[in-house]
């Protein structure tokens, strides 16, 4: 199983793709671990993203999709699912050439639909564990211990972008952005819909029958 999972900043894409490797086993491969994962092993790409980085600069889409490649080429039979990219239309399509190279075609392109009201709600309260990156929230789901992780003890955090500050522009920016690439999807035959803003197990168990795994 091959997919990419779509949403706004709050919409449940981390929480939604953790499940979704634990039912399928498959890779998961998010844009942050990208970058840290081959900046961390020194390669080629890493080297030259950091350069980028350490600068403030954006990555430019050729070392991404480069990245994407490499880590595409190591998975063997494996499956996987693509968290926060591709962003743009344009990365979509580079993105496309490369499955095609490696032989690995997209089952779904999954979109997290949720309401601004609730995407508010979801990331002005999102606490953030500063070492294992667990994830609670104030209201729905906080710490046994106030500002404390369950899982090892350490601090939690306020990201910096979930403060309501930086939020709207955020949101802005995925429907500048990223919203279109329903179009693109839409015309390849693979975009599905689903409603977000509910309790993670229905989210998950109509992703599991959109997939035909329920």
């Amino acid at each position: 199983m091959n997919l990419i999972i779509f949403g706004a900043p709050g919409a449940g894409k981390g929480t939604q793709s953790a499940k979704l490797v634990d039912q399928y086993g498959i890779k998961h491969i998010s844009s942050g671990d990208l970058f840290r994962n081959a900046i961390s092993n020194k390669t080629e790409l890493g080297l030259r993203a950091k350069g980028f980085l350490d600068r403030g600069d954006l990555v430019p889409d050729d070392i991404t999709i480069g990245m994407v490649k490499e880590v595409l080429q190591g998975l063997g039979s494996q499956g996987f699912i693509l968290d926060g990219f591709p962003r743009t239309v344009k990365q979509a399509e580079a993105l496309q050439i490369v499955l095609e190279s490696v032989s690995k075609p997209i089952d779904l392109a999954l979109f997290l639909i949720v309401d601004h009201k609730v995407l508010l709600s979801r990331l002005v309260g999102r606490r953030v564990c500063s070492k294992c990156g667990a994830v609670y929230h104030i209201d729905s789901k906080p710490p046994k211990v106030s500002g404390v992780c369950d899982l090892c003890g350490s601090p939690l955090v306020h990201r910096p972008d979930d403060q309501e500050s930086v939020i709207a522009n955020r949101l802005e920016k995925y429907q500048e952005f990223t919203a279109p690439l329903r179009s693109y999807y839409d015309n390849l035959n693979l975009s599905v819909e689903v409603r977000g803003d509910r309790e993670e197990k229905l989210v998950f168990e109509e992703i599991l029958r959109l997939s035909g795994k329920d």
